[in-house]
């Protein structure tokens, strides 16, 4: 597919941010042809350069994370290294940054210079607690906002402190609605002609606005959601269990039907035509029996004979996957969620595929996470910049 066919080809992107809310959010508009524009200090770049498991010095999560972007360098402390990035930004569609609110001010940076610059621009403003507020000022990192959004409080056991899903969950929900907020800004520019605007995302807003029924259940009920393990109370049965060879299935059989047909598949007919368990209320109210029951049929059947009858009588189901699982399953392998890229030196590697799919102008994977300040040179000369002028830069520690 060539460039002009991509859904967002003609965009450009700057992305003034680091390891993970703001480049996330920039690396899905490049997955769908933006051009991104990755500005990072010289002394090192984006730490997630140097984050979890490194292959010849670099994260392989870099190589993702960064893909189908380009990287310039600029010291924002230097007078010359803020204007290079002020005439980039006047020329881009959308500015990414995850700076603690005041500090792109504090260097000349701020909403309304750039807005006098470039009218158009779209800034997605993605911080802690937001641009407004009495702990705006404050640090947040994703970890904050997951308790503060309330996703912290209902994780975990009961009789157990509250725990992280595994992953900066925080950080990508608020990415995904940074991403969300520039494309309504940009429909919007497009339509109205009008001016472009901030959007402003806070990581603990990103996390709180997934809360499902949290609010109106404590404002109508007094009712707390309370951390209960893998089951959902009021929604039976929907868990997971373990297996005879210590494998972990999740069954999902909440609705009527279903909760029969699983009945039936674990040879319990009386249950299938039991009045009381017909809907989910009289189900949830016998919520410890019926646990109870396919706790032990699961602990009598190996995992695959356990999947294998629930797929026979039709019950959602699954188990519990490791990447490993995900590395050998058909589903993952025919929806192309794993597309082969190449490391510097040569070697293949796995990566994730891309979401969403589109039908007709999907996304695409391209290059990896480049190395720092690869394309300085080439960003500055479509600037205007000379070579002369180019080379005094780097003398002066601008670039």
């Amino acid at each position: 597919m060539s460039e002009t066919q991509k859904p967002l080809a003609g965009l450009r992107v700057v992305e003034l941010g680091s390891l993970i809310a703001g480049p996330f959010c920039s690396r899905i508009l490049g997955e769908f042809g933006a051009e991104v524009v990755k500005v990072e200090a010289p002394d090192g770049g984006d730490p997630l350069r140097k984050w979890r498991k490194l292959y010849e010095g670099t994260s392989l999560w870099w190589y993702v994370q960064a893909r189908n972007k380009k990287s310039v360098t600029a010291n924002l402390k230097h007078p010359d290294g803020r204007e290079f990035v002020r005439r980039l930004i006047a020329g881009a569609d959308i500015l990414v940054e995850n700076f603690r609110p005041g500090v792109l001010e504090k260097l000349g940076l701020g909403w309304e210079q750039l807005q006098a610059d470039n009218p158009g621009l779209v800034m997605v403003r993605l911080s802690g607690f937001g641009q407004s507020g009495p702990y705006k000022d404050q640090p947040g990192f994703g970890a904050v906002g997951e308790s503060m959004g309330g996703l912290r409080y209902v994780t975990g056991f009961p009789d157990r402190p509250p725990v992280r899903t595994g992953i900066s969950i925080g950080d990508s929900i608020a990415a995904l609605w940074g991403a969300i907020g520039a494309l309504m800004a940009l429909r919007h520019r497009e339509v109205n002609g009008g001016p472009g605007q901030v959007v402003d995302v806070a990581l603990y807003e990103a996390v709180f606005a997934m809360m499902e029924s949290l609010v109106p259940e404590a404002d109508v009920f007094g009712f707390v959601r309370e951390r209960t393990g893998n089951i959902m109370p009021g929604i039976t049965p929907s868990n997971t269990h373990t297996t005879r060879d210590g494998k972990h299935v999740t069954i999902g059989a909440n609705g009527d039907a279903i909760f029969r047909r699983l009945m039936l598949a674990m040879e319990r007919p009386d249950l299938a035509d039991d009045p009381g368990l017909a809907d989910n209320a009289g189900r949830d109210a016998r919520r410890d029996e019926i646990y109870g029951l396919i706790d032990a049929w699961c602990a009598a059947r190996d995992e695959a004979e356990v999947l294998a009858l629930l797929e026979q009588a039709e019950v959602p189901s699954s188990r519990v996957y490791s990447v490993l699982d995900m590395f050998a399953d058909p589903q993952f392998i025919a929806r192309q969620m794993f597309q082969s890229a190449t490391l510097p030196d040569g070697k293949p590697f796995r990566v994730p595929g891309i979401v969403p799919r589109l039908s007709a102008t999907p996304g695409e994977c391209g290059a990896i996470g480049p190395a720092l300040s690869a394309h300085t040179e080439a960003i500055l000369a479509g600037l205007g910049y000379d070579p002369a002028q180019i080379a005094a830069l780097r003398a002066s520690g601008a670039i």
